[in-house]
C-alpha cells in the first residue's frame, strides 16, 4: 500500500435534536473526514471523532485540523505500508492527538481491507455478523420528557439505554426510569462529573440493578475509581481514562472498573483498540463501542469495531436517523425491531461513501498529493 494522495474535508452537520451531557450541548457537528487513495485509485476513508471544543478531551476540530495538516499527513503521504498497522509506529513521536491519528490509520484500514476485497471487520478479526444496539440518552429538561424518551427508543427496538447525569440530575432520574421500566437494561453516564466526596450517591444507585455507570470520577484518575469500585455493587465502566492499552491494564490490575468503553477515537485507531480488546477479553473484562455522534462514516468503523469477539455488551451504534436528517453513507444505519444491526458484507465498510453530499456539506478542505 502506497498512498499516493490523502485529503481532508471538514463538514458541518446539525443534529437532528440536541445532545446534551454534564459537559455541554451540542446542537451541530464539525467533522472531519480524512480520504486517502493508494498509486492504484483504491480509496478508504475515516473520521476524526474531536468535539468542537476541548470538553471531553484535550483534542478540538481546530486543533486536529492543524495537526493532521502539518504534522500526520505529510509523514503518510508517499510513504508504502504492508500493513495499516505501521501507522501507529510511524505516529509514535507526536504526542497525544490520537484522535487525529485514527482517522487517518482507520481510513487506511478501509483502504487495506478495499484492496483486499473483503469486509473491513473480517480484516480486523471480527466474529458477527450481527450486532445488538445501545442507545445514549442525553439529559432532558424534565423527568416527563426523559421517560417519553425512553419508552420511544424501547419501541425502536433498543437493547440497552443509557442515560447522561450531572450533579444534581441524577438520583431522581434514575429513580423514575427503573420505577416505569424495571427490566429495562440500563446504565448512567457522568462523563467525569462527580468525585469520592459522592460515594454515598453511587452507593445509593446499588438498587436499581444498573448495568454500568460510566466514568464517574476524573477522567484522568485510576486510583480513585478503584477506591469507588470497591465501595459499591454496581459495576464501573471506565471512559475517558482508557487511552492506551497500558491504561487498560493499569484499570484491570488495580480494579479501577469491571468494564471498559472502547472509542476509536479516544485510543488512537484500530491498533490500539484491537489491543485493549485482547487486554480485556483474556482478563474477562467485557468492552463495547462508545460513541462520538459520528457521521455515517465514522458508524462504520464502530460496526466494524464491534464485531470483535470482546465487545460482548451493545454498544452506542445506533441508527443514522437518530441523529441527521440524511447521513453521509449510502444505506444508512438501521437498527432492527429486535434492536439489531446486520454488518454489511460488501468489501471494506459495507456501505458508499456519498461524495456529492460531502462536497455539498463541506466547510474547508486540504490536501496532501505525492
Amino acid at each position: 500500500m502506497r498512498l499516493r494522495t490523502i485529503d481532508l474535508h471538514e463538514i458541518r452537520v446539525r443534529l437532528r435534536h440536541p445532545f446534551v451531557t454534564s459537559l455541554g450541548r451540542t446542537e451541530a457537528r464539525g467533522v472531519i473526514l480524512v480520504r486517502v487513495e493508494d498509486e492504484d485509485g483504491a480509496e478508504g476513508w475515516g473520521e476524526c471523532t474531536a468535539d468542537e471544543n476541548p470538553f471531553y478531551s484535550e483534542e478540538w476540530v481546530d486543533g486536529s485540523w492543524l495537526v493532521l495538516r502539518d504534522y500526520l499527513l505529510p509523514l503518510a503521504a508517499g510513504k508504502s505500508f504492508s500493513h495499516p498497522s505501521e501507522l501507529a509506529g510511524l505516529f509514535g513521536h507526536i504526542r497525544g492527538h490520537r484522535m487525529a491519528k485514527a482517522a487517518v490509520e482507520n481510513a487506511c484500514w478501509h483502504l487495506e481491507a478495499q484492496r483486499r476485497g473483503i469486509p473491513l471487520w473480517k480484516l480486523l478479526g471480527g466474529t458477527r455478523d450481527v450486532i445488538a444496539a445501545g442507545v445514549s440518552i442525553g439529559l432532558q429538561p424534565t423527568i416527563d420528557e426523559l421517560l417519553a424518551k425512553v419508552e420511544n427508543e424501547i419501541g425502536t427496538g433498543y437493547r440497552r439505554v443509557k442515560i447522561k447525569i450531572k450533579p444534581g440530575s441524577d438520583r431522581a432520574l434514575i429513580e423514575s426510569v427503573r420505577a416505569r421500566f424495571p427490566d429495562l437494561p440500563l446504565m448512567a453516564d457522568a462523563n467525569s462529573a462527580y468525585t469520592l466526596a459522592d460515594t454515598p450517591l453511587f452507593e445509593g444507585l446499588d438498587q436499581f440493578g444498573l448495568m454500568m455507570i460510566e466514568q464517574p470520577l476524573a477522567h484522568d484518575d485510576l486510583f480513585d475509581h478503584a477506591t469507588l469500585q470497591r465501595g459499591i455493587a454496581t459495576p464501573v465502566c471506565l471512559d475517558e481514562s482508557i487511552v492506551k492499552p497500558a491504561d487498560a491494564v493499569h484499570a484491570i490490575a488495580l480494579g479501577a472498573c469491571r468494564i471498559i468503553n472502547v472509542k476509536l477515537g479516544r485510543v488512537g485507531g484500530y491498533t490500539s483498540a484491537l489491543e485493549i480488546e485482547r487486554i480485556c477479553r483474556e482478563a474477562g473484562v467485557p468492552v463495547w463501542c462508545g460513541g462520538m455522534l459520528e457521521s455515517g462514516v465514522g458508524r462504520a468503523h464502530n460496526i466494524a469495531l464491534s464485531t470483535l469477539e470482546g465487545f460482548s455488551l451493545p454498544g452506542d451504534v445506533s441508527a443514522s436517523a437518530r441523529y441527521w436528517e440524511q447521513d453521509i453513507i449510502d444505506p444508512p444505519v438501521t437498527v432492527t425491531s429486535e434492536g439489531l444491526i446486520t454488518v454489511p458484507s460488501g468489501p471494506g465498510l459495507g456501505f458508499t461513501v456519498d461524495r456529492e453530499r460531502i462536497e455539498h456539506l463541506t466547510v474547508r478542505r486540504e490536501s496532501e498529493p505525492v
